[in-house]
């Protein structure tokens, strides 16, 4: 087909000749590796070298939405594709922008230029595949992803061999390609330069696209913050380094009581009178605070807040401002009231019994937690009375308020006062920096438990009785009045009544108490509640441990015999000391008390003493262990599973009874 070599032809001319004549490469070191791999798939899939024009080209309607789906990419390439055609303007080339697939998206060029790349159908919407025209830069960047200069007879297309191209990659934030970027023209005006121009421009638009990402990300972010500052339920107050008010939020400048024109530009400090030396502070970069409290002129009236403050620093260290909460003391202590432990756990569901004393007084108790009057548990100690407080609190309308329980016989009498009232900063020696809530306030909204009523010091029931009448509270060392809604609910295991003749209790506020008095009846007093008690107390600490106690009839008669003066929570703890005792899970007697063995008076069962009980108890176990032996014909395995051991431990203890 090809004559002889001449001596003036260029050598690749030759060895594409060659290669189109026969397949075979004629030197095929004189091209880089990836022509040549190009040039055997493009013989492989029959392409026409003597064409080159692009047969893939995009009905208008695909052009439109290839161009919408890459606008964001072709935007942001355009003016590094304009710098690059100004350096070669006049000069016959083109420069073109090419998605991931190949196909021409912007072309930017001479008219002479772009008139002879029309010829070749280089025009949007054209594939460029290999697939399509050949071996040329974008196809064979296509394949290998990495930058390429395709020139003259390295094309595949003898078409394309009066042109000299350049591609490289265009990488999205992700790493992946997501677009080429190409420069076309006269093959006799290659250079290698002209591919590291293109190279550095793609990288150039690679980089542009992660910045417009990141932007795009902190405008995001920026939006989310500003909806965050704007709907968050605290007041939000930021300052520059010289202390003036920049930026706040709604529910700052109504806690303030200003309108945005008196807050903007505000000197931070002339904002929080009696804490401006504190400000200052903060504004020196000294020191941080929080939750202080500070009382507001919001446009509802006074209201108290709690204010944090810390200082934001540049990156050398130096104060560039700062930021301030002002969050309504109300807020602030419900959540700490929850976290705290100042919920409930109990209702009345948790209160086991069937006798007749109790249904009765857990019906009065019901009928109490649909009022919000006072109410007074009256009951022996271990009866159960704060869980009674808690279920009463439950079933009432303040149960999703706090529920605060105070001690007044475990506080000495000297800090009464200041666990119910609370404190001022410097109300007396090793007061809490800052000052303290008390317990009306923590509990405003909710239910304060006032258990051991009896033992509160008479001074401090005259405050007592004075923040029930006045529903306002005072601080010790404070003069700010504090109004507060609290349900009381007290628990005593003293007769009142003698108290208030004794003088040691006020009678006016027992009769402010005094709305609802419950009477819990003793555990003696109800007693066909006992076993189920104690069955429920022995499942209960059976699923703790992950076992299955079984209980020996003659222990439950046992404790049905017992007068229980620690009541229920004597109850609950022989029950728990009976499943620390039992052995291959039987409670026997062995695992109960001392005191609920050995009563002459109490039992049907004289013992001597407990060798005489652990003699019985082994013959007891002995006949048992016989008699099923002979039920299941020797069958141990029946045994032990009737017995509720281990095999190894019934042939132990057939061993110690010499049992064959």
């Amino acid at each position: 087909m090809f004559k002889d070599k001449p001596t003036d032809m260029p050598r690749k001319d030759w060895i594409w000749k060659k290669f189109i004549s026969n397949g075979n490469f004629e030197n095929q070191g004189a091209l880089p590796p990836q022509i040549a791999d190009s040039w055997l798939r493009c013989s492989q899939m029959e392409l026409n070298p003597d064409d080159g024009r692009a047969q893939n080209i995009l009905e208008h309607t695909a052009v439109r939405m290839l161009l919408e789906k890459n606008q964001e990419i072709i935007n942001i390439a355009k003016p590094f594709m304009a710098n690059i055609y100004e350096f070669f303007r006049n000069s016959g080339f083109i420069v073109v922008l090419a998605d991931a697939n190949g196909y021409v998206m912007e072309c930017f060029g001479d008219r002479e230029a772009l008139t002879s790349a029309r010829k070749l159908h280089f025009v949007r919407g054209a594939s460029w595949q290999e697939c399509d025209v050949g071996t040329n830069a974008i196809s064979v960047g296509l394949v290998t992803g990495k930058p390429v200069q395709v020139s003259g007879a390295e094309h595949f297309c003898l078409r394309h061999h009066w042109w000299t191209c350049s591609a490289a990659p265009i990488f999205g934030v992700d790493g992946e390609i997501i677009a080429f970027l190409d420069l076309s023209g006269p093959a006799q005006a290659a250079y290698s330069h002209t591919l590291g121009m293109v190279a550095a421009a793609a990288n150039a638009i690679s980089t542009q696209i992660g910045i417009q990402q990141k932007n795009y990300e902190l405008l995001l972010m920026n939006k989310h913050l500003s909806s965050i500052f704007n709907t968050i339920s605290d007041g939000v107050i930021l300052f520059d380094r010289f202390g003036r008010v920049k930026e706040y939020n709604l529910i700052a400048q109504k806690l303030l009581g200003k309108n945005g024109e008196k807050l903007t530009g505000t000197q931070v400090q002339t904002l929080f009178r009696n804490n401006d030396q504190l400000i200052q502070k903060m504004l020196n970069g000294k020191e941080t605070y929080a939750d202080i409290e500070f009382q507001t002129d919001g446009r509802i009236g006074p209201k108290r807040c709690a204010v944090s403050g810390e200082i934001i620093f540049d990156k050398q260290g130096g104060i560039n401002g700062g930021v301030i909460i002002l969050r309504p003391v109300e807020k602030v202590h419900n959540p700490v009231n929850r976290l705290s432990g100042h919920h409930t756990a109990f209702t009345f569901n948790d209160i086991l019994g069937t006798s007749a004393s109790l249904l009765g007084t857990v019906q009065q108790a019901s009928m109490a937690a649909a009022t919000s009057s006072n109410v007074i548990l009256h009951g022996e100690s271990g009866t159960g009375k704060e869980m009674f407080a808690q279920a009463i609190h439950n079933k009432s309308a303040r149960r999703s308020g706090p529920f605060i329980a105070l001690n007044c016989g475990a506080i000495p009498r000297e800090l009464v006062g200041s666990e119910l009232f609370g404190y001022e900063d410097g109300a007396f020696t090793g007061a809490r920096r800052g000052g303290k809530p008390g317990n009306f306030e923590l509990a405003s909204g909710g239910t304060l438990f006032l258990d051991e009523i009896g033992d509160m010091p008479l001074e401090q029931q005259v405050a007592l009785l004075r923040v029930l009448q006045d529903k306002r509270v005072t601080r010790i060392g404070g003069n700010k009045v504090i109004p507060v809604d609290v349900r009381i609910i007290c628990a005593t295991n003293k007769d009142l009544n003698k108290l208030v003749a004794n003088g040691t209790f006020r009678q006016d506020l027992y009769y402010r108490l005094n709305v609802f008095k419950i009477e819990i009846p003793p555990l003696r007093n109800r007693r066909e509640d006992i076993e189920l008690l104690f069955c429920h107390f022995i499942s209960q600490i059976g699923c703790e441990q992950e076992r299955k106690f079984i209980i020996n009839a003659n222990v439950l008669e046992c404790i049905n015999r017992y007068t229980w003066p620690g009541n229920v929570r004597e109850l609950h703890n022989v029950a728990e000391r009976a499943c620390h005792m039992a052995e291959d899970n039987t409670i026997s007697l062995l695992c109960l008390p001392s005191e609920l063995q050995c009563s002459k008076d109490r039992y049907e069962y004289r013992a001597t003493g407990n060798r005489e009980i652990k003699q019985r108890l082994l013959e007891e176990e002995l006949e048992k262990i016989r008699t099923l032996l002979e039920q299941e014909g020797g069958n141990i395995s029946r045994v032990a599973s009737e017995l509720g051991i281990a095999r190894s431990t019934l042939y132990r203890k057939m061993r110690k009874y010499s049992i064959c």
